[in-house]
């Protein structure tokens, strides 16, 4: 399994419609950076955004989700209370590969305003907008820059296809298109 570089996702981008929308180059110009990087992909997050919040005293539990647990905002600027986080989705919709899985990092410019963007890995044969759970870690609200930059994806591509996909298995999160909350 190796690391794939920025011509190897071009390809697979335009070719195989693996990232749609599709930023070829990379986007720095007054925003956080978005598009293809040397060995990766700098997804952007939506306006869209669901807010946890403890209004309602509600228990997150992943069995057992209560939707009175967050409160949903759109916007071009979201703000996480201190010590809280959201749920997010990214602009581009993936299908990965058989042969293909991700591990996807949070942006440099965020980490550094201690804001954690967490994702689990894209699984070879899934396909979906990402949910992305975005945590603030500091004492002060936080802003998020909707239509910019969020996480960075990085493809490793398997010498051989899996024997059996995200989709032969039908994960619960495929072909998922808004902000997904836990499912069982």
């Amino acid at each position: 399994m190796g690391l794939k570089p920025d011509h190897w996702i071009r390809k697979m981008a335009l070719e195989h419609n693996m990232i749609d929308p599709f930023t070829e180059g990379q986007v720095r110009d007054g925003v956080i950076s978005y598009g293809v990087s040397s060995y990766g992909y700098d997804m952007r997050v939506a306006d869209e955004f669901k807010i946890f919040t403890n209004v309602y005293s509600a228990i997150v539990d992943p069995k057992h989700f209560a939707p009175d647990s967050f409160v949903e905002y759109q916007g071009d600027v979201c703000i996480i209370p201190p010590n809280s986080f959201a749920l997010a989705r990214s602009i581009e919709y993936f299908r990965i590969p058989r042969n293909v899985l991700t591990i996807t990092v949070g942006k440099s410019t965020y980490a550094r305003a201690g804001i954690i963007t967490n994702v689990t890995p894209f699984e070879p044969g899934w396909e979906g907008h990402v949910t992305l759970e975005i945590s603030n870690t500091t004492p002060l609200p936080a802003k998020i820059y909707a239509n910019e930059g969020i996480a960075q994806v990085i493809f490793f591509e398997a010498d051989e296809e899996c024997e059996i996909s995200y989709a032969d298995k039908k994960g619960k999160y495929q072909g998922q298109t808004g902000i997904t909350p836990p499912r069982i």
